[in-house]
């Protein structure tokens, strides 16, 4: 009787999950599209960083679509963690990717820098994000299954940073910020992948259920 008392509620519970990863699908999948989108269209950009797409003809496009790829390839590399037949080759190429949106990450954030906090935000970011995925890559070189899985968890967190900045970035433009864009520009270029990593250092030493 407790059983099918319960039932419903699970039901409820698996569908609240399901509609808000739909919802969080979808919305990582406009990221994306607009990433890949800017990466050659550049009408709507700030003259602040329009000079970055100017000054780097090359290197910009490759790092925003490396970039936005690495939010499509790292969830589902952790996705199929249990099959590895999938989970091998998925990890590989994102790995490359990864190294490849991260390395570039460097001269886009240098060159032309909105401010030098900003250009320093962005460069510790993909310098946390290759660290983490060294890390990884070591630990299941050594057979450290767990400890790989805590590094590549925070490493998709350092990645969807990307996500967090644009989502701040947007919410001071609404409001008109009066720190204006530059500052709150720097601001974000710390803030957006330090929160979501600090918070799944947290959960994972919490335990929490969702990051198991």
């Amino acid at each position: 009787m407790a059983a099918d008392r319960n039932r419903p509620n699970r039901k409820l519970r698996w569908a609240i999950i399901t509609f808000f990863a739909l919802a969080a699908a979808l919305f990582v999948a406009d990221v994306v599209r607009k990433a890949l989108t800017e990466a050659f269209i550049h009408d709507d950009f700030p003259e602040q960083l329009a000079i970055k797409a100017e000054q780097l003809p090359l290197l910009f496009p490759i790092h925003m679509i490396t970039g936005a790829l690495a939010l499509l390839l790292i969830p589902l590399a952790i996705a199929v963690r249990r099959r590895p037949r999938w989970h091998r080759p998925l990890a590989r190429v994102a790995a490359i990717d990864v190294v490849i949106a991260g390395l570039t990450a460097f001269p886009v954030a240098w060159i032309g820098p909105v401010t030098r906090w900003s250009a320093a935000g962005f460069m510790a970011q993909a310098a946390t994000w290759l660290a983490l995925l060294a890390l990884g890559l070591w630990h299941i070189r050594h057979g450290r299954r767990a400890e790989h899985r805590r590094a590549m968890l925070m490493m998709a967190a350092t990645a969807s940073g990307a996500i967090v900045f644009r989502i701040l970035l947007a919410l001071s433009a609404s409001f008109s910020h009066p720190l204006g864009f530059a500052t709150f520009y720097s601001c974000d270029a710390w803030l957006a992948w330090l929160l979501p990593l600090s918070l799944t250092a947290y959960g994972l030493k919490r335990e929490w259920r969702v990051l198991r």
